[in-house]
């Protein structure tokens, strides 16, 4: 990137309390997705928003597919974002793909983080055999790509519905926005290195303390793994169960999900 990684992945800071605040999305979206639970913490936070590299409302050119072939390329950018703004300690909220990106980082500079709050978190999506169920049969997870290369704007279209899960079409057009601005080689690009990452060795290695939040039902992260997850992670964790559907709670459900935040935040 010849540009400054702030002016490439869109960094803000919105806000003015002396503690920072990260929120960072998930794949398919962009910080767009947290503009109806960022009014909530701006009082209390300075809360620094970005994009992933592969979001459609980043320039594509940046998207080096021989960098962002495993999740650590993105883990440089978020630590190289906080280095340049000079950020010594965060609370970080992390989204899916995001969430995984910051148990990394804190793995690498566990100093850096007080607390993370990890929303639609999987260490792997596919099940293996009887000792972990991840939701996500290899098959299963070949017809996706398959549909996604066959016909993306078709592949949106249904895919979005499910991962909203909830009764809520602003969330669903709000998700297919954000889908269709990426570009689809990209976005399968990204699609496969999710599904097939596998960070469960890494789990213990996580010391800061976590919060694993997870929705009644999420097609993509069955509940069965957030109990994996606070069973295998290294540090102090906890499970908060939200009271509502889908993937993408802060899309479909944001006060809800910010009263939940704050509650996480202030333990």
């Amino acid at each position: 990137m010849g540009t400054s990684i702030l002016d490439a992945l869109n960094v803000r800071v919105e806000g003015s309390g002396d503690k920072y605040l990260v929120f960072a999305h998930g794949f398919g979206t962009d910080q767009s997705a947290w503009q109806r639970v960022l009014p909530y913490f701006t009082r209390h936070y300075s809360v620094i928003l970005y994009d992933l590299v592969c979001a459609g409302s980043v320039n594509p050119d940046y998207f080096d597919y021989r960098r962002y072939t495993a999740l650590d390329a993105y883990v440089d950018d978020l630590l190289k974002i906080l280095d340049s703004l000079r950020v010594t300690r965060c609370a970080y909220v992390g989204h899916s793909i995001s969430a995984m990106i910051g148990m990394l980082a804190s793995i690498r500079r566990p100093e850096l983080f007080s607390k993370l709050i990890l929303i639609g978190a999987s260490p792997r999506f596919l099940n293996d055999g009887e000792n972990y169920h991840g939701g996500f049969e290899q098959g299963e997870i070949e017809q996706v790509f398959s549909a996604m290369e066959a016909n993306y704007e078709a592949w949106v279209n249904g895919f979005a519905p499910l991962a909203v899960g909830a009764d809520v079409p602003t969330a669903v057009r709000e998700f297919s926005r954000t889908l269709f601005n990426m570009r689809p080689d990209i976005s399968l690009f990204v699609a496969r290195t999710v599904f097939n990452s596998d960070l469960r060795g890494i789990l213990g290695l996580v010391s800061v303390p976590c919060c694993i939040m997870q929705t009644a039902r999420d097609m993509s992260v069955p509940a069965t793994v957030a109990t994996y997850m606070k069973e295998h992670l290294g540090g102090k964790s906890t499970v908060q169960w939200l009271d509502t559907e889908g993937h993408l709670p802060h899309l479909s459900a944001p006060s809800y999900l910010a009263h939940q935040l704050e509650i996480a935040l202030s333990q």
